[in-house]
């Protein structure tokens, strides 16, 4: 039987995330399947497998980089190699705790020192460990339950990583760290409802609290009490009674908290398969008290129930980043709390996640812009199949759409616009390119059999075309469209209609975006060699299809000469999309101008936010 830890150390930690993440990978379409509230999306354990995967992710490089750091003879803290290993593996030879092979020293020669001199490789603290999780999870998470999850990390981590972090935690500190966890889950989400996550987490850090004994003990107590709150869920909760499940994201945690027993047992807890109801039955479970002082919640109708809805709720998803301080991310609650529901920010120290559902879109990323700078923005629109089921009326499972629209956007103005026109995003930030498993992730919130993908980008289409491979083998038809720019991307997307055979609306989209001419103005970054010449850093240039056409001083100066060469070709629609730092009065001064010079010319200017280019322009 393989060594188990008897403490949670780091290398717990590390064995923790890789174990959870393999759960969540077997159960992930078993939980999507379940997932009827807050919304009946269809990705919950999809959005929770994610958001692990990040977290895993974060304490992989940690240890990583201190092995990198220790075979450079430099202590943690210190500075980084100029090769670091960037895999999460350790070069090979080497172990945690052992020491380096032969021919590495300190000084990178091969000088054949003695074992005994050769530099030993110590593994992460706990608190560099679980601080690495909790980070990971909170800028990868996905969705309403991801986002609770990423919180019931930080929430363990705080009480870790407590002084130095430096010795690993008993049974007691793992039990003190489940129930600051569960505490903290709730303080962060705006309206806590029985019956979900957060009931299951109470549950385990409760059971936890009346245990005692080693890590082993406590992981397995709270795993149990977990499970019996899991299936008690339906019984507080009338949307899963009348669906015949259990909470999705609570099924998820049980996940988790499994992956933690095995982690110090090395026996697999055995989850079985997902608690399901038979039609009307009930599963009784005692009335809790709701974490803001209302009423207690019993199952069936009435003075603790749900909110009943009769409208099917917001119609887009919306999750950012966030770097603001503690006073204007409680102002920001407020504001979105007022805008729609399902509302749940976590984190702190600078950096937080938001998540809530929202009518209006625009609102929620405006009320971050106030409120600091948000930053990898997605906006998903809840397709007709979606519901908020809190109301009386249940929909069914959400069965995949016939076709969807998945698109790379380089600001957050054009994020909306492509949303309102039901597309699924992905924001592409400045200097930070999405990866191909971002890609994928959004063809799987797309959730349809069909998906149009538009990088939108040169650079990006290799990493499209892996995404799109990634997207076949899971079953989804996937067609890449190779748009060079966002302004391709509308024209392609107002042509799209579902309606249409797969092929035919390709083709016409194809047709669209080939026949859009594009181009940016953006400011020099340095000196270069370009196709007009050389440039000096602070020089405005002007790009058309990609390479710089005009060198200028002056950005609507620079603005109306490349339109001017764009139109000299012709055309019948031009697309202004402005960047945050554009000149106020460009987009007044290019209508006028194409109103004076092209008769025949129509104009429509966007709002495109923080795109990284001043200007983007295209020509139809």
């Amino acid at each position: 039987m393989p060594q188990v830890p008897q403490i949670l150390d780091a290398s717990a930690v590390r064995v923790w995330c890789g174990l959870a993440l393999e759960a969540l990978g077997r159960a992930r379409e078993e939980i999507d399947a379940i997932n009827v509230y807050p919304v009946a999306d269809g990705d919950t354990g999809t959005n929770l497998y994610l958001t692990v995967e990040s977290a895993a992710g974060a304490v992989e490089a940690v240890f990583a980089a201190h092995a990198a750091m220790s075979v450079a003879g430099t202590a943690p803290g210190g500075p980084v190699p100029d090769e670091p290993v960037s895999d999460g593996a350790l070069p090979d030879g080497l172990v945690p705790g052992g020491p380096a092979p032969d021919g590495l020293v300190p000084d990178g020669s091969a000088l054949g020192k003695p074992a005994s001199d050769r530099p030993v490789i110590e593994p992460p603290t706990l608190a560099d460990a679980v601080r690495a999780m909790a980070h990971g999870a909170l800028i990868g998470a996905r969705g309403n339950s991801g986002t609770i999850l990423a919180q019931l990390l930080r929430g363990m981590a705080q009480v870790l990583a407590e002084d130095t972090g430096a010795e690993p935690a008993d049974g007691s500190g793992l039990r003190l760290a489940l129930r600051h966890a569960a505490d903290a889950a709730r303080q962060a989400v705006a309206h806590p409802v029985e019956g979900t996550v957060l009931t299951v987490a109470s549950a385990a850090a409760d059971a936890a609290s009346g245990a005692e004994g080693d890590c082993a003990v406590i992981a397995r107590a709270a795993y149990e009490g977990a499970r019996a709150a899991l299936a008690a869920t339906p019984g507080q909760l009338a949307v899963l009674e009348r669906a015949g499940v259990v909470d999705a994201g609570g099924r998820g945690l049980v996940a988790v908290l499994g992956a933690l027993v095995e982690t110090f047992t090395g026996e697999a807890a055995a989850v079985g398969p997902v608690p399901v109801l038979a039609p009307h039955a009930r599963v009784e479970a005692r009335p809790t008290e709701c974490a803001d002082g209302g009423p207690d919640i019993g199952p069936g109708p009435g003075p603790g129930s749900a909110p009943v809805r009769d409208e099917s709720g917001p119609a887009f998803e919306v999750i950012y980043l966030l770097d603001a301080d503690d006073t204007a991310v409680a102002r920001l609650r407020d504001r979105l709390d007022a805008l729609g529901d399902s509302l749940v920010v976590v984190g702190g120290d600078g950096l937080w996640n938001v998540h809530v559902h929202v009518d209006d879109a625009g609102a929620a990323v405006e009320a971050g812009v106030e409120a600091g700078r948000p930053h990898r923005i997605r906006i998903t629109h809840f397709g007709p199949a979606d519901a908020h089921t809190t109301g009386s009326t249940v929909r069914p499972v959400r069965e995949r759409a016939q076709r969807a629209v998945v698109a790379v956007v380089p600001g957050e103005g054009l994020a909306r616009l492509y949303a309102e026109a039901g597309a699924t995003t992905v924001l592409a930030r400045p200097g930070e390119p999405p990866a191909s498993g971002e890609l994928v992730d959004a063809v799987r919130r797309a959730h349809a059999l069909e998906v149009v993908l538009l990088p939108n980008d040169a650079e990006l289409r290799h990493t499209a075309a892996a995404a799109a491979e990634q997207a076949r083998t899971e079953g989804v038809r996937v067609a890449l469209i190779p748009t060079r720019s966002a302004v391709q991307g509308i024209a392609a997307l107002a042509v799209h209609e579902p309606e249409r055979r797969f092929d035919e609306d390709v083709v016409a989209m194809t047709s669209a975006a080939g026949a859009t001419r594009y181009a940016e103005v953006e400011v020099a970054e340095r000196q270069s060699w370009t196709m007009a010449g050389i440039c000096q850093a602070g020089d405005v240039l002007g790009l058309i299809d990609g390479d710089v056409a005009v060198i200028g001083t002056d950005v609507t100066a620079t603005a109306e000469s490349v339109l001017n060469r764009m139109l000299s070709a012709g055309g019948e629609m031009v697309t202004l999309v402005l960047g945050d730092k554009a000149p106020t009065t460009i987009a007044d001064h290019l209508e006028a101008r194409v109103r004076e010079s092209y008769l025949a010319v129509d104009t429509v200017v966007y709002r495109g936010g923080h795109q990284g280019a001043l200007l983007l322009i295209g020509v139809e």
